[in-house]
């Protein structure tokens, strides 16, 4: 199984978005570099709008993420929701 990943630039913005993907994604790991932070996991990862609302306390719309994503690999599954990364066989 390959893995997927996002990155987004390290800055206060990024930094709860990741946490959630990290909440909700027990076998991602994040590798911080200056400048940005990379996000790996084996297979699949699934950001959840829920949950950056929860840590946020506000509002989330999941297309905010584009504003300080660097790159990503995998199959995208997006709606309003969840955007899920994955490899399907």
């Amino acid at each position: 199984m390959s893995n997927v990943f996002i990155a987004f630039q390290a800055n206060e913005e990024s930094r709860q978005i990741v946490e959630a993907i990290l909440a909700d994604n027990p076998s991602a790991v994040a590798v911080e570099s200056p400048g940005m932070v990379k996000i790996d996991a084996p297979g699949r990862l699934t950001i959840r709008r829920e949950t950056i609302e929860n840590l946020t306390g506000t509002r989330f719309n999941l297309q905010q993420l584009h504003v300080n994503l660097i790159t990503l690999s995998g199959h995208i599954d997006e709606d309003d929701d969840e955007l899920t990364l994955s490899w399907k066989h």
